[in-house]
């Protein structure tokens, strides 16, 4: 064995001519190599470094007050009622730190941009429940607005489960941010598993429909599907309205480019009159919890029933909002 270690630590000669790095070159490099982490593929290498910029940046350079708004956003979701693993994921992709920096983004919104009044919040019941909104604004701020409203309002502070638009899952870098921050695909299978898991869920039964519609038709609710009634039944769960006024007028819209929006595989491309939404005053109220009863394999005109007392309650609700706000950016 002595005679051993002493070939294979003796200096060797290099080779007349030979261009490449000696024997202690390549053992650096082949620690190098060892010291790569293997199989991460680009955007997990892209999310480590931006995690350690974001990072040294909200402790060293920001403002106190963004670093306040980060600590509580921290503490808020450490708060909330969620089945994660040990590496802060949970079984649709959520991911507690990647959340924690989107929330940041849309909790400047919520408190410094659009300014959110939020009313109601206290109706907003521990374990499942699908939450049900008027959608508008050509862009699903509203959604965020919400979310973000039951993380710093709640109590305790809820993730809100958005039920996304299947094109949104087909954009790259959004349709991973979608997941981490709580959102999937809005699947029947998906909202049925979220409901039955006790998270909270929110939907919009006129989706693009509402979402995309012109400033003439603002605050019109627009045409409701029946399938959250149905799952709502399905499930056992109760439905709470959120009633979203501010929305309707950040982004004004003249109507929807059609034809542009197929050729582009787009749900809708609307003709709106400001490139970046306007600084609206949100107003966000949840109202009192709707429990129905029923087979949710019923005839669509039975559903439709139930469905229409959601949006009786839903444009009751819009109405006294309306009526109480002193004007759109105050």
């Amino acid at each position: 064995m002595a005679e051993i270690r002493n070939i294979t630590s003796a200096p060797r000669r290099k080779r007349p001519g030979a261009s490449g790095p000696g024997p202690r070159q390549r053992s650096v490099d082949a620690d190098a190599v060892r010291a790569t982490p293997s199989g991460q593929s680009l955007w997990q290498r892209l999310q480590e470094f931006g995690q350690v910029v974001a990072s040294a940046a909200t402790q060293h350079l920001a403002p106190e007050l963004l670093r306040d708004l980060d600590t509580e956003i921290a503490t808020k979701i450490d708060a909330a009622p969620l089945a994660t693993n040990d590496f802060g994921f949970d079984p649709w992709g959520f991911e507690k730190e990647t959340a924690r920096r989107c929330f940041f983004t849309s909790a400047l919104l919520y408190r410094y941009y659009f300014r959110v009044q939020t009313r109601g919040i206290e109706n907003l019941p521990a374990g499942r429940v699908l939450l049900i909104g008027n959608h508008a604004g050509q862009i699903a701020i509203d959604a965020a607005m919400i979310a973000t409203a039951c993380l710093m309002e709640g109590n305790p502070p809820r993730i809100v489960r958005g039920m996304g638009e299947y094109w949104l899952s087909r954009l790259p870098w959004l349709n991973i941010l979608m997941v981490r921050f709580g959102s999937v695909v809005g699947t029947p299978k998906n909202c049925v598993d979220l409901l039955e898991h006790g998270e909270a869920v929110l939907a919009f039964p006129e989706g693009v429909r509402g979402m995309n519609k012109g400033f003439s038709e603002r605050y019109q609710l627009q045409d409701f599907g029946l399938g959250f009634l149905r799952l709502a039944l399905q499930t056992g769960t109760p439905i709470v309205p959120v009633a979203t006024v501010g929305s309707e007028e950040q982004a004004p819209s003249l109507g929807n480019l059609e034809s542009l929006a197929g050729i582009l595989g787009m749900p809708a491309f609307p003709m709106v009159l400001t490139p970046v939404p306007l600084p609206v005053r949100y107003h966000v109220e949840f109202g009192e919890p709707l429990i129905f009863e029923g087979n949710a394999n019923d005839e669509d005109h039975v559903i439709e029933e139930k469905v229409n007392i959601v949006k009786a309650r839903l444009r009751t609700m819009l109405r006294d909002g309306l009526e109480r706000r002193v004007g759109i950016f105050s």
